[in-house]
This record gives C-alpha cells, structure tokens and sequence, in this order.
C-alpha cells in the first residue's frame, strides 16, 4: 500500500474528495508540516505491514494535511484540481473546497443538452462539500451531507459525476463511489475525526 493510497483513503481526497480551497489559511502552511505528515504517512504504511502491527495511535493536524497538500502532493492532484484544502470540523465531520476546471471536465463528458447547469460553467470555480467520514473494524464511509457551487447548492447525483470523472485511475476507471463502503489502508482501524485533527488508529 502506497503513502500516496493512505492519504488519500484516509483524507478522502484529501486529493479528490475532500473538496478545498482557502486563501485565509494558505499563509500558515509549510514545508515543514507536509513533511512532517509525510513522515507520518511512512510510519503508518511501515507499521501497517509489520507482523503483528503495533497498536499505535498518529495525531495528523489539519495544517500537516493542507501543507502535505499543497506542497508534497501537489504534483498528484488530479488534472483539472488545484489548490485543494480540508477543513477537520470535527465528530467526523470533513469540509472542503476545490477550484474544478469545469473546462477539462466538460471536454471529457458528452454533452448534456441546454438543461444541463453545469453547461453553463466554464473556468475554474470553487467547489465546497462537506460530510462526514465513518470509520470502524478497519473499514470506512463518507456520507456527503452538502455540496456548493459558486455558493449554491449542487446536487448529488453532479458531485458523484465530478468526483467519478477526478478520481479514476488505471486499478478503478470507474472512479470512487461516495455511497461505497471502503477498507482502509495500512491496517488502519479507525481515523477519529476531532476539532482540527484527525487521529490514525492502528
């Protein structure tokens, strides 16, 4: 299991889930505190292949998250994503943002007729969910409570479509099903979700 496939599991998207963008926070992220995170991802994935794993529990800071974001996965942000943050709201609860170029996204969808609202987007536009992730036994679910586009409300069946098309991969050309239960990486058990911080339970 890759450092790269527990981040993102485990944030969701963290590279395409977890949807962000936020110029009022952007000012305290570092280097430092992505790769402190990517420290901590090693360790986890080094942990989660020993027999039998340590019980372990790894604290990850919403700022690590955001400055493992925008500086050492930036070159793994999908194409079409830029600036991605994660806002840790706590009880599980997860925000985010994301600027969504609607233009590489339409180019790769048939077309949808002038009904379609997403026909009348182009550029890069920020894109905001926000859920809340459920983890137990090693296996775990997002369950998306909101979406908004330009402010308003999107509906589930579009963030499904947007995340599908972001989220494929060679292994998954279906992309990531938001209703689909899912394991979680690296003998991970749980991942509680507190007020600006997540903690990894091993």
């Amino acid at each position: 299991m890759t450092i790269a496939k527990v981040g993102s599991i485990v944030f969701l998207g963290l590279l395409t889930l977890s949807l962000c963008v936020s110029n009022t926070v952007a000012v305290q992220l570092s280097k430092q505190d992505g790769d402190r995170l990517q420290r901590k991802l090693e360790e986890i994935t080094k942990n989660g292949a020993t027999l039998p794993v340590q019980a372990r529990k790894t604290p990850v800071s919403e700022n690590e998250v955001n400055s493992y974001l925008a500086f050492n996965a930036k070159d793994r942000t999908p194409h079409g994503l830029t600036d991605p943050e994660i806002t840790i709201v706590g009880e599980g609860r997860l925000t985010g943002r994301v600027l969504v170029d609607f233009d590489e996204f339409k180019r790769h969808r048939s077309p949808q007729g002038f009904m379609d609202p997403l026909s009348y987007i182009s550029g890069k536009v920020p894109v905001t969910a926000h859920g809340v992730l459920s983890t137990h036994e090693g296996k775990g679910q997002f369950q998306l409570t909101s979406a908004q586009i330009r402010g308003i409300p999107m509906p589930k069946p579009i963030v499904q479509e947007l995340v599908s098309f972001f989220s494929r991969t060679p292994e998954n050309p279906k992309g990531f099903d938001l209703d689909a239960p899912f394991d979680l990486p690296a003998k991970i058990r749980q991942v509680v979700i507190g007020k600006g911080e997540a903690v990894v339970v091993q």
